[in-house]
């Protein structure tokens, strides 16, 4: 067979296939060219080369988009017909969040509270955090800038009561009225952070403070001179120490303890007794002694010639606070003392129709006692025995039972009940206060020449004993006035656990125990949960419960309980001296006081009355934590923010703030 040879006739046939091929080619991509560079469209790279000069040389134009990045995606999608929108679909449903009703006094459920999880652990630390946005409806806040030292002549500043503008203004000051509060006009107030002593040391840890503390820590020495043969202080090269005696008992507080409850032995100091006041307490060594014997006390003095007295007590661990009898009611309840206690306390109890006594009356509770030891006792100068006289006529008007007379020391007893009161022959004074007339209210309240009235019901005379006490819902939570009607018992165990929970995380996982915890403070004590917790812990320490006049007074409960506490209003200055507590703890505080007055001057005075080396927990929204931060910054504390037990999404954060020592 001839091989196949291709013919002249077939050549033209296959020729021009491959031509119009080509053909088909050029004519789609001029078409496809001309449609992306026309202007309205991006244009497309067909070429390329390694460089622009080589690809001049090579005689192809460079394309302006060489090297250039396209979204085709984007490009494609600007060009296509857009789809009907579609809605998204609905957010899965949530679980609503659980809020509990109580009772109020119409019978209606109210929701005015919230129940939240007990913490069961220590929350994670998550640093200085500065980026919590607030809210689009709050008013814009000015940064605050850095807080400057005081003058060095401010090292003992109490606001409220070195106010020397009112105290000059005043029309008379015989009878105290110095040492009543005149708190600084707004605007007028302190706005630097108050120093130290020079040379000021780290307090000395409890127990040892009880008998010895630095002196530059409080470097007076007036007490030393006027006090110095009756035992109460004594100066060494760099301390100060404390024999534990007191002008009516040179030989020590705790043979004079023995002698008070030999003389009446219903006396049982840590059972029957186990809140007390000890009125004028000097460095308050009767106070700091009553602590072994399960005794909590509030030493009270005022600022006056011995002006040191109180900053002595605070300096050695010994609960305390600057106050005195003058025009005005204690910041305490009524029947918040087992006893009452005066020692050479320089009170005349008889002026004004006994007005002062009056006082004390109020505050005693049911069945408690009085105990005075001073010249009028056991002295028998003619004026002092007419004062004896006045005070015996006295207190047998205000129905007291006069026990015994011992040496220095005479004992009364406060009635259980009204029927004395009720039964005194008419027109005997003092007359009894009228009904509405309310035991409970202190705050800037004047002293009343008025015998108070118990409750008709007993409440506040049958209190529990130590330490039962503690956990025992007391009567008068039932009289206590807030939005629960017959779940109050429910809620004081609640917050017993809630923060028995919490201070049992921070023992077991911040070693609480470690720390130099001896002089606290709860700023807002609810019922005083927080304080119990401290002492289920066997925590050495005392607390200050403050109770706020922002809401409800829950004092006479707290004091129901075996714990010692203060109505105060944050919106001004607390009565004690700088360097006070250890331990500063606000919940849920801030973010409501916001609402009345300026946070940062609470903030300031936290870091006047804070230790330095002292730490304040702070529990509060998140809404308000930026400008926290803000302010404690400035104030120059270390400020770390963390999340509670229920995680970074709550609603709550806790900023631990420690305040460094300053020179």
């Amino acid at each position: 067979m001839k091989p196949y040879t291709a013919t002249v006739a077939d050549f033209p046939r296959t020729t021009l296939k491959i031509i119009f091929f080509f053909i088909f080619v050029a004519v789609t991509f001029f078409f496809v060219g001309k449609h992306f560079s026309d202007g309205s469209s991006p244009q497309l790279i067909f070429f390329s080369a390694t460089t622009a000069a080589a690809a001049a040389s090579a005689g192809v134009t460079v394309s302006p988009n060489f090297k250039q990045f396209f979204n085709v995606s984007a490009i494609i999608d600007a060009h296509t017909p857009p789809k009907p929108s579609v809605p998204p679909p609905a957010p899965e449903p949530q679980e609503a969040f659980k809020r509990f009703g109580i009772l109020n006094d119409n019978g209606t459920m109210s929701d005015e509270f919230e129940v939240g999880d007990f913490e069961d652990g220590v929350p994670e630390e998550a640093g200085n955090v500065s980026l919590v946005a607030e809210d689009s409806d709050s008013a814009p806040r000015v940064a605050v800038s850095k807080f400057g030292m005081c003058p060095r002549s401010m090292t003992e500043y109490i606001p409220c009561l070195d106010n020397e503008n009112a105290i000059r203004k005043l029309e008379s000051t015989e009878r105290g009225e110095r040492f009543d509060r005149h708190c600084p006009e707004e605007g007028k107030r302190f706005n630097c952070l108050i120093p130290p002593p020079k040379g000021y040391r780290p307090s000395i840890p409890w127990p040892r403070s009880r008998d010895e503390v630095w002196y530059s820590n409080v470097p007076h020495t007036r007490l030393v001179e006027d006090k110095g043969g009756q035992n109460w202080i004594s100066k060494g090269k760099d301390k100060f120490r404390f024999p534990g005696g007191g002008t009516q008992f040179i030989h020590g507080a705790d043979q004079y303890l023995d002698h008070i409850s030999e003389t009446v032995p219903d006396i049982k100091f840590g059972q029957n007794i186990r809140v007390a006041l000890d009125v004028g307490c000097g460095v308050a060594s009767f106070g700091a002694y009553l602590l072994s014997r399960n005794v909590i006390t509030m030493s009270v003095a005022p600022k006056d010639v011995h002006e040191n007295q109180i900053q002595f007590a605070l300096e050695r661990g010994v609960p305390a606070m600057v106050a005195a009898f003058a025009t005005r009611r204690l910041l305490y309840p009524s029947q918040a003392f087992d006893m009452i206690h005066c020692s050479r306390c320089r009170i005349n109890w008889t002026r004004d129709d006994g007005i002062l006594l009056l006082e004390v009356n109020r505050m005693l509770r049911a069945g408690g006692y009085f105990v005075w030891a001073a010249q009028p006792v056991y002295k028998h100068e003619e004026v002092l025995e007419e004062q004896w006289e006045e005070m015996l006529n006295l207190t047998t008007r205000l129905c007291w039972k006069f026990l015994k007379k011992d040496g220095y020391v005479a004992i009364w007893q406060k009635p259980s009940d009204n029927s004395c009161y009720l039964n005194r022959e008419a027109g005997t004074q003092p007359a009894l206060c009228d009904q509405s007339d309310d035991p409970d209210n202190v705050w800037y309240a004047n002293l009343k020449a008025c015998i108070s009235q118990l409750p008709e019901n007993g409440y506040g005379a049958n209190v529990s004993r130590w330490p039962a006490r503690l956990h025992t819902p007391p009567d008068r939570l039932q009289s206590i006035k807030f939005d629960a009607f017959i779940s109050r018992n429910e809620l004081f165990k609640a917050e017993s656990k809630y923060w028995g929970e919490i201070i049992a995380s921070y023992v077991r996982v911040l070693h609480w125990k470690k720390m130099k915890l001896r002089n606290v403070m709860d700023m807002k004590a609810g019922f005083g949960g927080f304080a119990a917790a401290l002492i289920d812990q066997n925590l050495d320490s005392w607390v200050m419960n403050v109770v706020p006049v922002s809401g409800s007074n829950t004092l006479p409960v707290i004091y129901d309980r075996g714990l010692i506490g203060v109505m105060h209003d944050w919106c001004e200055p607390f009565d004690t001296y700088p360097r006070t507590y250890d331990l500063l703890h606000a919940a849920n505080l801030l973010s409501v006081e916001k609402k009345r007055c300026n946070v940062s001057s609470i903030m300031l005075e936290m870091d006047r009355i804070l230790r330095p080396g002292g730490r304040a927990y702070i529990r509060d929204t998140l809404a308000i934590m930026d400008e926290l931060i803000e302010i404690g910054n400035a104030i120059g504390w270390h400020v770390t923010l963390r999340d509670t037990s229920e995680g970074p999404h709550a609603s709550y954060r806790v900023l631990v703030c420690d305040k460094r020592l300053r020179g």
